[in-house]
């Protein structure tokens, strides 16, 4: 009788999972288009829903350049379909280089905050507005209650929350004791955490210019996911759905060897 029980219990546990699971709904993710880099994530792509953070390597955790670049061609996609909304204590995001990238100017609102609780919280209101798809703050660094309530407005709305971290040129901000180092990153409640900084552009096709700009990105931590480190190169808007190629993998921190030509990510 008891392994009777125990048979029937276990086909009940079976039954109620495979109804669970029928009625879950996936979350929906933003795509790279490459297995390489969507194999990463646990859902085959950086989820909405969930704010990421962004880290500027070496300068570019001051200038911010490279990053800002970055994410507005990673956010291209969602700006066809809703507002973009970018918070931050500076006045020197450069629009005109976004839509360079492709990104559509008229669907980016942006907003100066006065100081960095200011940008959290423009940045939490942002997340909750219908219509906004996406939403970038330029702050240090959030403590876990800030981290908590951006996730809570993420999951409001569905959209997608970026958070790049920014100290002040030359030094750090926020209250510190003596013999204090540079405030840490919490990253504690966020879905990933990147670390972004330039890389040389390949030559053109036709040898002459520019090529499209390139970037080093390295994916430090994932939720429920692995690392990885590639070099990725803008795809122009109407080459595919997405707008990153990748060039080459990275290993142990340096360039991979590279294939012929390169793998498109769409």
């Amino acid at each position: 009788m008891a392994g009777s029980r125990e048979a029937r219990l276990a086909a009940l546990r079976g039954r109620i999972a495979a109804i669970e699971a029928g009625t879950r709904t996936p979350t929906p993710v933003l795509p790279f288009g490459d297995p390489a880099i969507d194999g990463c994530f646990p859902g085959g792509g950086l989820p909405l829903g969930a704010w990421h953070e962004v880290v500027g390597a070496g300068l570019e955790g001051e200038t911010g350049a490279a990053p800002a670049a970055f994410i507005g061609l990673l956010l291209r996609p969602l700006a066809a379909t809703g507002v973009v909304v970018w918070v931050a204590r500076r006045s020197d995001l450069f629009a005109p280089g976004l839509f360079g990238l492709g990104f559509p100017a008229q669907r980016l609102i942006q907003v100066r905050a006065r100081d960095e609780a200011e940008v959290l919280s423009v940045l939490e209101d942002a997340l909750s507005t219908q219509g906004v798809t996406a939403a970038v703050g330029e702050a240090e660094a959030p403590d876990l209650t800030a981290g908590r309530r951006l996730q809570l407005a993420c999951e409001k709305r569905g959209g997608l929350g970026v958070l790049l971290h920014r100290r002040p040129y030359g030094g750090q901000v926020g209250p510190r004791g003596a013999g204090e180092g540079p405030r840490t990153v919490s990253g504690s409640a966020s879905f990933s955490r990147w670390r972004i900084g330039p890389q040389p552009s390949g030559a053109p096709p036709d040898d002459i210019g520019l090529g499209p700009p390139r970037w080093r990105v390295e994916l430090e931590r994932c939720r429920g996911g692995r690392s990885g480190g590639w070099i990725l190169e803008a795809q122009e808007a109407g080459h595919g759905p997405h707008p990153f190629r990748l060039v080459s993998q990275l290993a142990d921190h340096d360039v991979a060897p590279a294939e012929p030509g390169w793998r498109e990510a769409g």
